[in-house]
């Protein structure tokens, strides 16, 4: 198809400077090049999972009560050594289960050896995920769990648990060590004496995105306004219907050229309402393992809202360690909760950086996990952090409205406006209830949560309002 776009440009369309070079070349280009930046190899995103069982309490762990003896009703582990982790969380056997109480833990920095003071872990997290009764939902690797929390660079932990009812059995404390950075700026060159090269998963991965960037890209560029309407018009799937074509001029229409250009010219078909095209940060950018995920892609048919989340992970942490963040709670999500993929299909850091989350492709309409009964026709945007009692900074909002106001505008969508979703089951609408939705809504407007946070969902309103103006509606 883009050989085709390729030729008809070239012809007619000196609006081709204003295309982005992926666009103009051969559909070969999707296929790895003999010469090419490699995503990161294995030896480059080591990562690993530490995998603890939790047990009753005893003197030797400081308990919630008096600490001075065991309690039946609480779970966890005295202060150790383990190996170095920057993210944590608890896992469990039965995901239907709930853990109802209270998480905490304390956590030894690497390095000069400072314990940290008790910091609580957001143990509501069963509605994030995927749909029930999808194959995703109903897998036999899944596993409840708590949220992740981010606790920087580590090498000490010491947990408790307390139940306010029965805990869940099977009770483990995962510590994620996200592995190195990737260095996506300084790209590897594959040369004639390099005979490994990208993997199946990481040449899918890049491959999906290929019409917006060179493969292998580490981001996707930003485009004008102007330049995401001409490359939004060449994309029949996201454009719409084509506009029809113009009869040929014969021997009998000639003679009447003078009259017809004399006549009022028709209107050019109206501009497509679609915001300017964000960077994002590809997979391979901030250093996904694609071994990790499962195997292919699943989409839904469309997008039709946005739901915003935050990662209740903590705000310690800078945006240079952002893409650490993201890899830790990737391998949280596929290894120890067993999910397929990252949940959510975008991410936002405090600086407003903007992140490719589950694999499929930037534009494509990708089902992702992230509001437990509304995943299907919508997609999902994790601000990385905790705002419950953290105001997100102005980058942020700005963020999430450049992004939707692309994404949504490439299905037409108005950010600031109502759709209709459907429920796949949850604690707020039952499965198959119609439920009147705004276009970029909360978690909390589909499931009774307190996601993404007081403080962020208060804001919501400024990022329709900022996403619309974005696309040209107001």
């Amino acid at each position: 198809m883009r050989a085709s776009l390729a030729t008809s440009i070239a012809v007619t369309c000196a609006a081709v400077l204003a295309l982005p070079v992926s666009l103009a070349v051969p559909a070969a280009a999707t296929v790895p090049p003999e010469v090419a930046a490699l995503p990161p190899g294995p030896e480059r995103l080591p990562g690993s999972t530490q995998s603890l069982p939790l047990a009753p309490l005893d003197g030797s762990v400081r308990g919630f009560g008096s600490g001075t003896g065991p309690d039946t009703g609480e779970q966890g582990l005295a202060r150790r050594d383990v190996r170095p982790f920057s993210l944590l969380g608890v896992v469990w056997d039965d995901p239907a289960a709930a853990l109802h109480g209270m998480v905490q833990v304390r956590t030894r920095a690497t390095g000069d050896g400072t314990w940290s003071s008790w910091q609580d872990v957001e143990t509501h997290n069963d509605e994030h995920g995927a749909d029930p009764e999808t194959a995703e939902g109903t897998g036999r690797a899944l596993k409840g769990s708590t949220a992740p929390l981010w606790v920087g660079d580590s090498d000490g932990v010491e947990i408790r648990v307390r139940g306010e009812e029965q805990l869940p059995e099977g009770l483990r404390l995962e510590l994620v060590d996200p592995g190195t950075d990737p260095g996506g700026a300084v790209p590897q060159v594959r040369t004639a004496a390099v005979l490994t090269g990208p993997t199946a998963a990481e040449a899918a991965a890049s491959a999906v995105n290929s019409q917006l960037a060179p493969y292998g890209a580490a981001w996707i560029p930003a485009l004008s306004k102007e330049a995401t309407e001409v490359t939004f018009r060449h994309f029949p799937e996201w454009a719409g219907p084509a506009r029809p074509a113009q009869p040929e001029k014969t021997a009998q229409t000639a003679q009447n050229t003078q009259a017809a250009q004399a006549a009022p010219v028709a209107a050019a078909p109206a501009k497509p309402y679609i915001g300017p095209r964000p960077k994002i940060i590809t997979r391979k950018g901030w250093g996904a393992d694609e071994k990790l995920r499962e195997k292919g892609f699943v989409y839904t048919k469309s997008i039709k809202a946005a739901f915003v989340h935050h990662t209740a992970t903590g705000n310690n942490y800078t945006c240079r360690q952002a893409p650490s963040v993201l890899r830790g709670i990737y391998r949280y999500h596929v290894q120890s909760s067993g999910w397929r993929d990252f949940g959510y299909n975008f991410a936002v850091d405090k600086c407003g950086n903007i992140y490719e989350g589950r694999a499929g492709g930037v534009a494509k309409p990708v089902l992702g996990a992230h509001t437990l009964g509304f995943n299907t026709n919508s997609m999902g945007v994790a601000v990385v952090g905790s705002y419950e009692k953290s105001s997100p900074p102005a980058a942020v909002l700005t963020a999430v409205a450049r992004l939707t106001a692309w994404k949504l505008g490439l299905h037409g969508v108005n950010p600031n406006s109502t759709t209709y979703l459907t429920s796949g089951g949850g604690n707020l609408y039952k499965k198959g209830t119609r439920v009147k939705m705004r276009t970029i809504s909360g978690h909390r407007d589909g499931f009774a949560t307190a996601c993404p946070g007081a403080r962020l969902y208060s804001k919501l309103g400024t990022a329709r309002t900022t996403s619309a103006k974005y696309q040209g509606r107001l």
